[in-house]
Order: structure tokens, then sequence, then C-alpha cells
């Protein structure tokens, strides 16, 4: 029902918002709109990229030297009782 916006129900969308905010205002409050889709988007892009990133780091061996040398040490170390 609510899913498809068709042509007229665009126009009729933009004729109420030109008569709102008026013909100055409009475009205007366009820009911003865009801009905000577009930092949007960039940011949502480089959290995608980061959590790539962190998954794929997740299933490689330690890149720190020390990291794998006390890995080992503390498999070797006997318990204190």
């Amino acid at each position: 029902m609510f899913g498809r916006i068709g042509p007229m129900e665009l126009i009729l969308i933009l004729v109420i918002a030109l008569v709102i905010f008026g013909p100055k205002k409009l475009p205007e409050i366009g820009k911003a709109l865009g801009n905000a889709i577009r930092e949007f988007k960039k940011h949502s892009n480089k959290v995608a990229e980061e959590l790539e990133e962190a998954v794929e780091g997740a299933n490689d061996e330690p890149k720190i030297e020390s990291a794998k040398s006390e890995d080992k040490k503390d498999t070797k170390k006997p318990k204190k009782s």
C-alpha cells in the first residue's frame, strides 16, 4: 500500500514542500539533505571496511613477535601449588 511512490505522488510531495518552505529555501534544504546522505554513506562504508578488516585480522596469527613468544611461554609454565 505505502511501498511504492509513483510520479504523481512525488509531484504532490514536491508541490507541498514548495508551498511550505518557499522557492528560496527549497534548494538549501535539498543541498543539506544531499550532503547528509553523502556523509552517511561515506561513514557507513568506512565502518563496513573496518569491520571486514577486524574479521580478517581475527583469523590471522598475531603480528607482534612478543605476543607469539608470550603465548608459548604461558603454555609451558608449570602450575604452582
